[in-house]
């Protein structure tokens, strides 16, 4: 085990006997994590008295915030503590099924956390596909609870809501596929040519009201419990949580990476209609039908176009298994542009729609 490993065997099997009175750490198993620096360890707890076999471990890295937010400054600093530590004290309150804190150590940026288990809502929707628009519906009535509850439940203390996914941040996002991914769609084709229409894309998408959301929340980062047939569910992944358009959300859960292969347009179409109808149950619509449909394109699309450039991005840093996911992310945007039309042109003649 190479030495910082060996430090974080330590302090996890540390942590372990101040936790549970007579305890004992076992074994670390390395868990497989996605882009960020974080790492991740399954421990095993050698004792019955603790009440439970597992906790994980995660390693924060070396910073507290993604690149996007360190360019933009969207956060005030200095931070006080992780982000993780401050969206998970505000979660918890809120009821949001997130995994039990155990421990943690600032100086030693460490988190000892509760094992929701191995069986992603992805997985399981892939296991049971039966059951995968209503394994979805789930996910997205959970996701109301983030959007409702989360947005009437404002706190100042909460770094989410001092942070918008804004006009800046969508066309951040989207600057890696002019810079890279275009030339996957349209070789030789001029980025300039699709300039204005990302800034149109990044500016109404922008000008949109914003709830409390997720950032991220895709059947990855969404655990199940209990049976398939009434899971319980659990959210993981919360940190970069901040003020965005609700249809963000919703575009990440229905159609990030191969999604699709899961969720058809008509499960979808019903997924958006049971969450479009329980804001009307709770009086909460800001906008029409028609007008919530059209921003959820709209997020698709961005969405589509901002994996574009980052897949391919990852693809030429050598982690070659993340191109597997470029060619639904170019049938994401193929269909949003056909639903947009006549909107974003230049977009439309360089996807060829």
């Amino acid at each position: 085990m190479e030495a910082a490993d060996r430090r974080i065997e330590n302090w996890a099997h540390r942590e372990i006997e101040a936790q549970w009175r007579g305890a004992r750490g076992g074994d670390l198993i390395a868990l497989r994590g996605d882009v960020s620096t974080r790492r991740f360890w399954r421990v095993a707890i050698d004792d019955a008295s603790a009440a439970l076999a597992t906790a994980i471990v995660i390693d924060l890295g070396p910073e507290d915030l993604p690149r996007y937010a360190r360019e933009l400054r969207l956060y005030p600093e200095p931070l006080l503590e992780p982000p993780w530590i401050n969206l998970h004290r505000f979660l918890s309150a809120a009821g949001v099924p997130v995994p039990a804190l155990y421990r943690w150590s600032l100086n030693d940026r460490l988190l000892m956390i509760e094992d929701v288990g191995s069986l992603s809502l992805f997985e399981a929707a892939r296991a049971y596909p039966g059951k995968a628009a209503d394994l979805y519906r789930e996910a997205v009535r959970e996701l109301m609870r983030f959007h409702l509850d989360g947005t009437a439940s404002e706190s100042h203390q909460c770094l989410a809501f001092q942070v918008a996914y804004d006009e800046r941040l969508f066309a951040w996002e989207m600057r890696r596929f002019a810079e890279l991914g275009l030339a996957t769609v349209a070789p030789g084709a001029n980025a300039g040519h699709i300039e204005p229409d990302l800034a149109r894309l990044a500016r109404e998408l922008g000008a949109l009201p914003r709830v409390f959301s997720h950032r991220d929340f895709h059947g990855n980062n969404i655990f199940l419990q209990g049976t398939i047939a009434a899971p319980t569910l659990r959210i993981i992944d919360f940190q970069d949580a901040l003020m965005a358009p609700a249809a963000q959300d919703l575009a990440v859960l229905l159609t990030t990476r191969d999604t699709a292969e899961l969720i058809s347009p008509a499960a979808e179409a019903r997924l958006l209609d049971f969450y479009f109808s329980g804001l009307i149950r709770r009086g909460v619509a800001t906008m029409d039908r028609s007008a919530f449909l059209k921003t959820y394109s709209m997020c698709v699309l961005q969405h589509a176009l901002k994996c574009i450039g980052l897949f391919v991005s990852l693809e030429r840093d050598g982690k070659l298994e993340y191109a597997v996911y470029i060619p639904p992310a170019l049938a994401q945007a193929r269909r949003m542009l056909a639903r947009l039309a006549p909107d974003f042109p230049h977009l439309q003649k360089a996807f060829g729609v």
